[in-house]
């Protein structure tokens, strides 16, 4: 969900999705606590807004017309956003511990990796990704796990595009099976 990121949240005119509105609200979030040290965020803080606002009224506004399906792409969604946060949260609390165990701060890790201090944050807290060499570079100065910095997530339409080959797969009886997001143990 690349429209999400935010050099990309003041391109957009909409969000078409459950999934992007829970992320737009999890961001939005986000962005409000990180407004107090930076306050260039407040125009896409601003935005996000009026796009949250413009999907509810559009698809949540009549209680009438909302079907069981819709509430059903909702709770999947919440889910979704749950777990990256939860993911995110994790990953920001293990940098900010290996952090403070080598005397470094976030500014001079802002430094080592070639980031102005703000964009820093916003990697930290979620609002950016961090590049595969960012992610490298964590790696091998603080010895995290890669499954502790990289997401373990798909994007849906990857996931579906997945989950259908292989079902189309176990017709020609193959012995594989992938649990393509942690809501299919449900």
């Amino acid at each position: 969900m690349e429209g999400l990121e935010i050099d990309n949240i003041l391109k957009l005119d909409k969000l078409s999705s459950e999934l992007e509105y829970e992320k737009a609200i999890s961001i939005y979030g986000r962005l409000r606590w990180m407004l107090r040290d930076d306050k260039s965020l407040i125009t896409a803080k601003q935005h996000l807004k009026a796009l949250i606002k413009q999907y509810e009224e559009a698809h949540w506004q009549d209680e009438a017309g909302i079907s069981s399906k819709q509430i059903r792409e909702s709770d999947n969604a919440e889910k979704i956003v749950y777990l990256e946060s939860k993911f995110i949260q994790k990953r920001k609390e293990l940098i900010r511990e290996k952090l403070k165990e080598s005397g470094i701060a976030q500014q001079d890790l802002a430094k080592i990796l070639g980031h102005r201090p703000n964009y820093m944050s916003e990697l930290i807290n979620g609002v950016r990704p961090f590049s595969r060499d960012d992610i490298i570079v964590l790696h091998r100065l603080f010895d995290l796990d890669l499954k502790d910095l990289v997401p373990p997530f798909l994007k849906l339409e990857v996931a579906y595009h997945i989950k259908q080959t292989l079902n189309e797969l176990k017709n020609k009886k193959t012995k594989i099976n992938l649990r393509l997001t942690d809501l299919e143990a449900e």
